[in-house]
Formats: structure tokens, C-alpha cells, sequence
């Protein structure tokens, strides 16, 4: 049975993505900031996988440690627990170091130390996938901090492919979705007319269950590409 860690599962995407993989099979090691919405995602995935469900914070050593710890030999990695900064989304001419801090903390140095924990548990060919933004790549007005924290991690992405040509790794835009921290982002306005997280699901499993190369994705487009 193949092993995945999967962070921020408790709903959105990574519930989403846990749920697809629950259902083909995949053991389970999850985590989320909020541990009662936690435990109510894994009890509904228990009924399908074997999963294991940590509370925590990925921005932690310690709960990294046993994230990995609880894995063993892994088979893929999906780092999906971000945060989005201050709301409303604060001019970068006024945005709080502190709180920038806290996102780079989150973003970008969480998913590497988890990456360089969990590296040598990953087996020949295992998946590393870094949820990103198109606000990565695109100068969207307030968006500089979380922005700029996954413009770092796609360069990271970038960086650790060249240098593990042994997995696949690889940085993934899941699109606009209707999940809590795109409503923060935009409070007070109606955020009904983006897709479901599990729109984005099938791009993000063509890339755990296919041959395409490491590299920067957006997963609805690949979803709808040709195999």
C-alpha cells in the first residue's frame, strides 16, 4: 500500500485530494492546524484507508518530525498547508514584517524543512507536490505577501528537481477555488461562482499517477490535456 502525507486535510483541496486518494488506496498521513475538523475528515476517510491524523502545525519542528516519523516509507508528499497573511490583504507598502514573517514561515521554509525531513523515506520515483498560486507568477494588487512566499516555493520546487532527478517534484497552480482562505481573501463578497476543490483533484492525481516531467503545472489544464 502506497504512503502519502498530505498537509492541510482537514477541507479544501487537501481534503479533496485525500479523499480521491483514500479511494485508490493510498495509506494516509494527514495533518491540520484545527484538530476537531481534523479528526471529523479522517473519521470519514477511515472508512476507506488506513489514516493517520496529526494535529499540529507544519510551521512546527516537532509535529514535522512525526509527520514523517509516522509515515515511514513514503511514496509521496504533498505539501498544501499554507496560510494567507493578514485579512483583508494589506499594499506592501504597509503589509506588518511580522506577519510576512509568519507567512514565509508557513509557505515556503515549512514545506522545505518537511521536504528535506521526509527525503530520504521517499522511494525511488515518490512524488513531491508543493501546492502553489497563480498569484506566484501574476502581480495581483494585495497580494504581494502570500504571493511572493509561493513565488519562493516554486523556486524551490524548481531547484529540488534538479537537484533529485530520482523523484518527480513538483510545483502545482490548483486554480481559483470556493475554500475558506480564498472567502478571507475576499470578505464580505460572494465567492460562490468558483469551482469545488475537487475540480482540481484530477490534475494533481495526473501528476502523482502519470510520467510528466518535474516542473510547474496548472492543474486544470493538465486535467483536460490529452494523455
Amino acid at each position: 500500500m502506497p504512503t502519502a502525507i498530505v498537509t492541510g486535510a482537514s477541507r479544501g483541496l487537501g481534503l479533496a485530494l485525500a479523499g480521491a486518494l483514500a479511494d485508490r488506496g493510498w495509506r494516509l498521513v494527514i495533518d491540520a492546524r484545527d484538530g476537531a475538523a481534523l479528526e471529523q475528515a479522517a473519521a470519514a476517510l477511515r472508512a476507506r484507508t488506513e489514516v493517520i491524523a496529526l494535529p499540529g502545525d507544519v510551521a512546527d519542528p516537532w509535529h514535522r518530525h512525526a509527520l514523517v516519523a509516522a509515515a515511514g516509507r513514503l511514496d509521496l508528499l504533498v505539501n498544501n498547508a499554507s496560510t494567507l497573511g493578514p485579512s483583508p490583504l494589506p499594499r506592501l507598502s504597509g503589509y506588518p514584517l511580522d506577519e510576512l514573517e509568519h507567512v514565509y514561515r508557513v509557505n515556503v521554509l515549512a514545506p522545505l524543512a518537511l521536504t528535506q525531513l521526509a527525503l530520504p523515506q521517499l522511494a525511488e520515483g515518490g512524488r513531491i507536490v508543493n501546492v502553489t498560486s497563480d498569484a506566484a507568477v501574476e502581480p495581483y494588487e494585495g497580494w504581494g505577501g502570500y504571493g511572493s512566499s509561493k513565488a519562493a516555493l516554486e523556486q524551490l520546487t524548481a531547484v529540488f528537481a534538479a537537484e533529485q532527478p530520482r523523484l518527480r517534484v513538483y510545483a502545482v497552480d490548483p486554480g481559483d477555488m470556493n475554500t475558506r482562505m480564498h472567502q478571507e481573501a475576499f470578505p464580505g463578497e460572494d465567492i460562490s461562482d468558483r469551482p469545488a476543490p475537487a475540480e482540481s483533484v484530477p490534475g494533481v492525481l495526473r501528476l502523482i499517477e502519470g510520467d510528466l516531467p518535474s516542473g510547474r503545472y496548472t492543474a486544470r489544464v493538465i486535467a483536460e490535456a490529452p494523455a
